[in-house]
């Protein structure tokens, strides 16, 4: 049974002027901020204090910029509140925050994680230009009515589907560019309260991401990893990990695989948890839980 668990966001958490106030309040992150500019030869605490916004949000910085924000929280955290650290007993990141989890739960260091977060976003980056694709928030649909809609809306050669089931009545899809156009279009006739182009560099999470695939899985399988110290709740499969090499096969599968957020949480409630503590930019995990369950708690540890 689980007593507190870990979550760390993903690619859109991001926003200039993270990491500024953990960079001026804290040794520890300061640390891994320094550290992140050396690993990866740039300046990426610029990018994060200062933007602007399109560099940000550009697939090759926004992914290292959260992978190393949350981490440097997590740290602060573990130097003001060692205690707290110590009775997280389960983790899980949305899409890119996976790497954080896997991090925190010692199955790779944190140098090695930001080089694969590295490699991942510049191979996304590569896999989105390649494809005119992109990605629609949904709102207010169900699971199997939603998946009709991506069938009625895509045409032969074109792909869309769900991307990303965050939570009841929040569901991302992801495909071809004009076959989120249709599907953008003819939500609200089908039933949808809203549908909110998202501005992602491309199909995340669908096969248009194969080509990152194949150039992600020399990365991983350099990397040293160790069995997780606590569970890892995989986005593949919403299930609890702890083994490396099912873990390796997973991250590749994550590139181009649906997101089981809303089922990874589920499982993390069905064990037991009632306390959750999102540590990084924003607070969009925390409202995805609420909307499961709002007697959840849930802390906020901000980058």
């Amino acid at each position: 049974m689980s007593s507190l668990a870990f979550l760390f966001p993903g690619q859109g958490a991001q926003t200039v002027g993270m990491g500024r106030g953990l960079w001026s309040e804290s040794s520890a992150a300061r640390r891994i901020i320094e550290r992140s500019n050396e690993v990866l030869g740039y300046d990426l605490a610029r990018i994060c204090f200062e933007g602007p916004a399109e560099t940000l949000d550009s697939t090759v910085h926004s992914q290292p910029a959260l992978y190393v924000t949350s981490f440097a929280a997590l740290e602060t955290l573990r130097e003001t509140r060692p205690e707290r650290v110590a009775q997280c007993d389960i983790t899980a990141g949305l899409s890119l925050g996976e790497y954080t989890a896997l991090a925190f739960a010692g199955v790779f260091s944190f140098e090695d994680g930001l080089r694969l977060v590295r490699t991942r976003g510049e191979a996304m980056q590569a896999a989105s230009d390649a494809n005119a694709s992109g990605m629609v928030s949904v709102l207010g649909m169900e699971r199997d009515a939603l998946e009709q809609l991506c069938a009625s809306s895509r045409q032969e050669g074109e792909v869309l589907q769900i991307a990303n089931y965050l939570c009841p009545g929040n569901i991302a899809v992801s495909g071809s560019l004009p076959a989120c156009e249709r599907l953008a279009a003819a939500a609200p006739g089908a039933g949808a309260m809203k549908a909110i182009r998202l501005a992602v560099a491309g199909a995340f999470h669908t096969p248009l991401m194969q080509s990152a695939v194949k150039r992600l899985a020399a990365a991983v399988a350099s990397v040293p990893m160790q069995p997780a110290r606590i569970p890892v709740v995989s986005n593949v499969d919403g299930k609890p990990q702890r083994d490396p090499e099912a873990i390796r096969e997973l991250l590749l599968r994550q590139v181009v695989s649906p997101v089981l957020w809303e089922d990874s949480l589920r499982w993390i409630v069905a064990d037991g948890c009632r306390e959750f503590c999102e540590i990084g930019s924003g607070r969009v995990l925390a409202g995805l839980l609420k909307r499961i369950d709002r007697k959840l708690a849930i802390e906020n540890v901000t980058a």
